[in-house]
């Protein structure tokens, strides 16, 4: 039987979780990963109630000492958690019997919820990590592909019809600026989601008397955590807020998809992801090649989405210890990241080696017969005989072309009130799409420039 066979979703099965998920983001969410930051805080409690004097050194000393992961029996933990609900108390138990006489000062003064929030915050901190470095990975990525097509020329498309040429250079910058953007909210949200939480059963830190605070500072001091305002066992927007600028992020990764698997279809054929044999096949028509990375992409932005919503409701929660909207966290969150991991690992793929055919963007280009430079030709024949006139004259010569054939330089070289103005290499060049990308090149340099002061 194959190991992990008996997975059920894609964040853990053999066939798909390194489709939808990486081996790094997995670890950190992983089982022994979470109660390995179980026994971190404990640990981490201890030394800092020793340094308040709330316990003894030596007993601290002995619970640094003695508290191993490796010593954890976890059938026996899995089976009280499905008995007590929370694996806490389960987790304590062993950490007593572990530490002998100094096992009285396990968890002392702690509530279940403040021990799997602080480990959870340390999960989502080193995930957080791995989605910056992922980010800034593909912000280089997409400044050079933005920098490589600053004056490739393309056609602008709005409701899915050709508008006015662009350069796939500056599609690229606008990604690119997305992409400094959650750069930017990823650091600015930090302070808020990676707070230490320690308050004891209602909150009050009623336990530890006039040392509670001193605790909770010395525990935060010992694990590189924020000390939070007030208590926040019912106050969950810090980790609302971190999903929801995952939402953000696979969210853009999701746009980007959608533009990449249009253009890489048989009619547009502007793009396509890196070959890779085998990669995008299709069981019964060979000559398929599908874009899977963004097909993944796209998937994952959908999944994030909906984790974010399940995010905000669980926010509203009861009084000062929820009774079911805390429970969905433990869902949301891991999947999230592992997601967005994916994700993010599919798009430094997909865009790090992206195949773009200039030569089809500019005979897609071309295609409108002109048509769709109409705005630039007005603009050019108004000077000449007012803009009223101008619209009115190209209005026409759009006819033409639609109904008759030709290019709009055709129609245009026809008509007596344009050739009285312009002589035909005029109007060629009135009608060449390539004269007419505004300032596209121009935005391209600024957002390259300002990605390069992005932190």
């Amino acid at each position: 039987m194959l190991n992990g066979s008996s997975s059920s979703t894609v964040i853990d099965s053999i066939l798909f979780r390194d489709a939808f998920g990486t081996p790094a983001m997995r670890e950190v969410f992983s089982d022994r990963g979470l109660i390995t930051r179980y026994i971190e805080v404990e640990v981490a409690l201890a030394r800092a109630q020793a340094r308040c004097g709330v316990i003894p050194h030596d007993a601290a000393q002995t619970i640094a000492r003695e508290s191993s992961i490796e010593k954890i029996d976890f059938d026996h933990m899995r089976h009280e958690t499905d008995i007590v609900g929370y694996p806490i108390l389960p987790l304590v138990h062993q950490l007593v019997e572990m530490c002998g006489d100094a096992g009285r000062y396990v968890h002392w003064g702690a509530t279940t919820q403040d021990i799997m929030d602080t480990a959870n915050v340390l999960q989502v901190r080193a995930a957080l990590d791995i989605v910056e470095a992922d980010i800034r990975a593909l912000r280089a990525i997409l400044a050079d592909l933005a920098k490589k097509h600053r004056d490739t020329p393309m056609a602008g498309r709005t409701h899915l019809q050709q508008a006015l040429p662009v350069t796939f250079g500056y599609k690229v910058a606008i990604w690119l600026a997305m992409f400094d953007r959650h750069q930017q909210r990823l650091a600015e949200l930090r302070a808020r989601v990676q707070c230490v939480s320690f308050a004891g059963a209602a909150g009050t830190l009623a336990s530890l008397g006039d040392k509670g605070f001193e605790v909770q500072k010395a525990l935060a001091e010992e694990l590189g955590l924020q000390v939070p305002v007030t208590t926040w066992h019912v106050a969950r927007d810090g980790f609302a807020e971190a999903v929801n600028l995952l939402a953000l992020v696979t969210g853009s990764l999701g746009k980007i998809a959608l533009d990449i698997m249009i253009m890489a279809s048989t009619e547009f054929a502007e793009v396509y992801e890196p070959f890779v044999k085998g990669r995008g096949a299709s069981s019964t028509m060979p000559q398929k090649r599908n874009p899977i990375s963004s097909e993944l992409m796209l998937a994952a932005a959908k999944g994030v989405r909906q984790h974010a919503g399940l995010m905000v409701d669980a926010m509203i929660q009861d009084f000062e210890r929820a009774t079911g909207p805390w429970h969905a966290e433990w869902i949301a969150i891991p999947e999230s990241f592992i997601l967005t991991a994916g994700a993010l690992h599919q798009a430094k793929f997909a865009l790090g080696g992206l195949i773009v055919d200039a030569a089809q963007m500019r005979r897609n280009l071309g295609i409108s017969r002109g048509l769709i430079v109409a705005e630039a030709v007005m603009m050019g024949l108004a000077p000449a005989m007012g803009r009223q006139q101008a619209h009115d004259v190209v209005y026409d010569a759009c006819r033409t072309v639609n109904e008759s054939g030709g290019t709009l330089a055709d129609a245009l070289s026809a008509l007596p009130a344009v050739t009285a103005h312009f002589d035909r290499a005029a109007i060629e060049h009135l009608t060449d799409p390539v004269n007419y990308l505004g300032l596209a090149p121009q935005m391209v340099d600024r957002a390259l420039e300002a990605s390069a002061k992005t932190l």
